[in-house]
């Protein structure tokens, strides 16, 4: 028996990370991942997680051993490291920096303005459309409105095929799910259908000037990025800041709603909106996992290794409510400094899309917090069920 196989057996489970049970309320299968080790060994997948604090943050970190691009990418099942093959995901330097530059260049503050217009304007409007209303879906009518249309409007994108985009974004983080997984098989339909609507529809003289859709064409014109991945590209960039953005909103809400005093806070003091963002990120990280692959032994000390050339998933959520790091990391706490927390990844992968993210979820809560005086859960709230994100389906509720 080679000393890889004594490592494995040291911390092997047979947890289905993916079952609905686990997935509607991961967190205590977290910390028993946790306390069995630096890592641990999923049997039933033949692959390995992380999810201590320190040890998610130096793997994000360390590109070289943990590959974005080595066997194949960061889905765990073949068929979707196919379908994302030549994404920005699946690189690694240096040609992840030089796709990399075109999101960097597109996403900063001055250009998201210039692309979306007054981002606190249309928050304030959003709001005081759902006072007038009454009863709402905190899902459906606030947290999708705003990230809907200024990603859109980012892009680009014209308004035909707009409505279908946030289906075919749950499909993309399906697919991202394990071999066998029946959410992973039953959303290659969507995922396939989002790729074939952007490659056949999407061109140059359709994208709005500045938007990031006109200058990735222009970067594949120039020979900054490869033609055949412009498709994926935007595909990827409007998933991906679609729903997370959306979870992230819709999770502090239900937060809000279930912590009343810490709204009684952010009411008396706006200027706390930033830090309870970041804070809701920290708790309930809209992504749970993303993968990657060993490119050798990695040693993580207490007798675990990691061998080279294994599928390895971090978790965000797990490292993010890490007693070793945080205090009272089951509590939620908007005073509490979350800034450190990796619900955005870390290092050469950090989200390319967070500054946008914080930018709108700001803007919405700062609208509510010089509005709203109560929020309030009206019914039952629907959980989504997804391979790789965390949220709501629907929030029923009521400002007051």
């Amino acid at each position: 028996m080679s000393t890889n196989t004594l490592s494995r057996d040291l911390v092997s489970t047979d947890l289905d990370l993916w079952s609905d049970e686990v997935l509607a309320d991961p967190y205590p299968h977290y910390k028993m991942l946790r306390d069995l080790g630096p890592a641990a060994y999923l049997s039933r997948y033949d692959m390995w997680i992380t999810t201590r604090y320190d040890v998610v943050k130096n793997a994000l970190m360390d590109w070289e051993s943990f590959s974005s691009a080595h066997l194949g990418g960061v889905a765990l099942s073949k068929e979707g490291r196919e379908a994302w093959r030549g994404s920005v995901l699946e690189s690694d330097p240096p040609v992840h920096g030089e796709r990399r530059k075109v999101f960097n260049d597109v996403l900063r503050p001055k250009s998201i303005r210039r692309a979306t217009g007054d981002i606190e304007a249309r928050a304030a409007k959003a709001i005081d459309v759902l006072l007038k209303q009454g009863t709402f879906d905190g899902v459906v009518d606030l947290a999708r409105d705003l990230p809907m249309n200024i990603v859109m409007d980012l892009v680009g994108w014209p308004d035909d095929g707009r409505d279908k985009m946030l289906e075919w974004a749950s499909g993309a983080f399906n697919a991202l799910g394990p071999e066998g997984n029946e959410r992973m098989l039953n959303a290659f339909p969507k995922l396939q259908a989002g790729l074939d609507y952007v490659a056949e529809n999407a061109s140059k003289d359709k994208m709005a000037p500045e938007s990031f859709g006109h200058t990735m064409f222009e970067a594949a014109e120039s020979g900054a990025v490869p033609a055949e991945v412009v498709p994926i590209a935007l595909n990827g960039f409007m998933h991906a800041s679609l729903d997370t953005t959306i979870h992230s909103i819709g999770n502090l809400l239900m937060l809000f709603a279930q912590h009343p005093d810490q709204w009684e806070m952010v009411r008396a003091d706006p200027t706390l909106v930033a830090q309870a963002y970041q804070e809701g990120l920290r708790l309930e990280s809209p992504i749970q996992v993303f993968s990657r692959a060993t490119t050798r032994d990695v040693d993580l000390g207490d007798g675990v290794v990691i061998p080279k050339d294994s599928r390895v998933v971090h978790s965000y959520a797990a490292a993010n409510r890490d007693e070793r790091h945080f205090e009272n990391p089951e509590k939620f706490d908007i005073h509490r400094n979350a800034q450190d927390h990796l619900a955005f990844d870390f290092g050469t992968h950090a989200c390319p899309g967070r500054r946008l993210a914080t930018m709108e979820a700001n803007a919405l809560f700062t609208a509510m917090a010089q509005r709203v005086k109560t929020i309030e859960l009206v019914g039952e709230p629907q959980r989504e069920l997804n391979n790789t994100t965390r949220g709501w389906s629907s929030l029923p509720m009521r400002f007051s």
